[in-house]
């Protein structure tokens, strides 16, 4: 079980799930609730309690208020629902919910960049190492992420 003050950064966070496993058991996770929620937050293994909803005071202490009933209707995943920190499980959507609860969609080559820089686990690397492992024949990742002078229609400065 792990209490957090926020979920954006147990999301962001990964690493804080794999303190708190325990072999064969699921992760319950216990967080108010953010502005913005879309569905569960996280995968299977992983459950998640917003502490609003779920828990009252009783008694001088805290009581879980009733149990989570599986639904009638299983819910279609969300392909963009944040899995790896802020980013989905393909790479291809990323949620910063302190900036906007709208997810952020990369093109191919840009989930390819940001997937092999999440194996890096937030060591410093090269480009000339991130590219070929992406399997990309750009020279840098930065080539990924200009916008095109036809996409630049309505950007500020143009």
């Amino acid at each position: 079980m792990l209490l957090a003050r926020d979920l954006a950064r147990v999301q962001q966070e990964p690493a804080l799930l794999d303190r708190v496993r325990v072999a064969g058991g699921d992760i319950r996770v216990i967080t108010p609730r953010p502005r913005t929620t879309r569905g569960s937050p996280f995968c299977a293994g992983k459950e998640w309690l917003a502490l609003e909803e779920r828990f009252m005071f009783y008694s001088g202490g805290i009581a879980l208020v009733g149990t989570p009933s599986p639904s009638a209707q299983p819910m279609a995943a969300d392909p963009a629902m944040p899995v790896n920190g802020p980013f989905s499980e393909d790479f291809r959507w990323a949620t910063l919910l302190d900036i906007s609860g709208t997810p952020i969609r990369f093109t191919d080559g840009q989930a390819k960049v940001f997937e092999v820089l999440w194996s890096f686990k937030g060591e410093a690397t090269m480009a000339e190492l991130i590219m070929p492992r992406a399997g990309l024949t750009s020279a840098k990742p930065s080539d990924l992420f200009k916008i095109k002078s036809k996409d630049r229609q309505g950007q500020p400065g143009t």
